[in-house]
């Protein structure tokens, strides 16, 4: 028994287990979590911007023919969002217009106006990726442009307000995410390290009895992705426990969810834990390999 006990430690790559794997657990779980916010606020960010609405009033007496020639020219431009292959776009005549406002108001303006001075009006929805302040001014100038249209209408300061914002959300998220990416390969990394350096010394056996650097190389590097590997699943799995129960909470957070991006972040995680666990483990034995017998106490 003691024997084999003996045996196992001196096992080239045989480092604690259990330490190595929870450290890049760990790691591997905070940057998915951060990864996890990432997409949400993506997408919640286009969904916001999907929401930014134009509003295109018509001439008056705007004949029927001309009035559905100008909704297929609008359903047939790049930057009318589309929802189940159907365009955007919606009519409201001057009159559904005027019930509208009286019911919100309570005042019949009709009446003392004696006529409905209102127009009929398409509201479009935009795509998330037209709705910049320079693509917003560049689609009312063309749509001002078609035959029918009298006049084209969005809130300018609401755009700004909403890609100001975007922009400075993304800049800091980004900034985030690097600090935190830098400081998770850094803690596997030195987790690895010390780890390999409590076998310097059969490292440096395993080299007086004529073994390649390869060959001593070999079993760490494999056995730090294969570590890797189970500690990106597990992180995986907690992230997956995490999300269930966070939309059971708060169901809303389906809408900010997208299936296939959740499975690449799962898949990149075990990618990354495999990548720097080897990369990590064959820098620190490479280090071990050249140092000479005085420097490795």
């Amino acid at each position: 028994m003691a024997n084999n006990r003996s045996y196992k430690k001196k096992t080239l790559g045989s480092y604690p287990y259990f330490t190595v794997v929870l450290s890049i657990v760990t790691a591997l779980f905070v940057i998915g979590l951060f990864g996890l916010v990432l997409l949400h606020a993506n997408r919640l960010s286009e969904l916001i911007r999907e929401n930014i609405e134009v509003r295109v009033y018509l001439q008056r007496n705007i004949a029927d023919t001309e009035r559905l020639a100008l909704q297929n020219a609008l359903a047939a431009t790049p930057y009318v969002d589309t929802e189940s292959g159907k365009s955007q776009i919606k009519f409201i005549s001057k009159e559904k217009a005027a019930e509208n406002f009286i019911a919100e108001t309570g005042e019949n303006f009709i009446k003392l106006l004696g006529e409905n001075p209102l127009r009929d009006a398409f509201v479009l929805r935009i795509r998330a990726d037209y709705s910049d302040t320079e693509k917003m001014k560049q689609i009312k100038r063309e749509i001002e442009k078609m035959n029918g249209v009298f006049e084209v209408e969005y809130v300018e300061s609401l755009v700004n307000s909403v890609n100001n914002n975007i922009a400075k959300i993304g800049l800091v998220l980004l900034t985030l995410s690097f600090v935190l990416i830098l400081t998770v390969i850094l803690l596997i990394n030195n987790t690895i390290k010390l780890a390999v350096f409590s076998q310097r010394f059969l490292i440096r056996s395993m080299q007086l009895v004529g073994a390649t650097s390869w060959f001593i190389q070999r079993p760490f590097v494999f056995r730090a992705a294969f570590q890797g590997l189970i500690s990106g699943v597990l992180a995986a799995l907690l992230l997956s426990s995490l999300l269930q129960y966070a939309n059971n909470l708060i169901p809303e957070l389906k809408q900010l969810q997208n299936s296939t991006e959740i499975t690449g972040l799962f898949i990149s995680l075990l990618v990354v834990g495999c990548v720097i666990g080897a990369l990590s483990t064959l820098a620190s034995v490479r280090r071990f390999v050249s140092l000479s017998l005085d420097e490795l106490y």
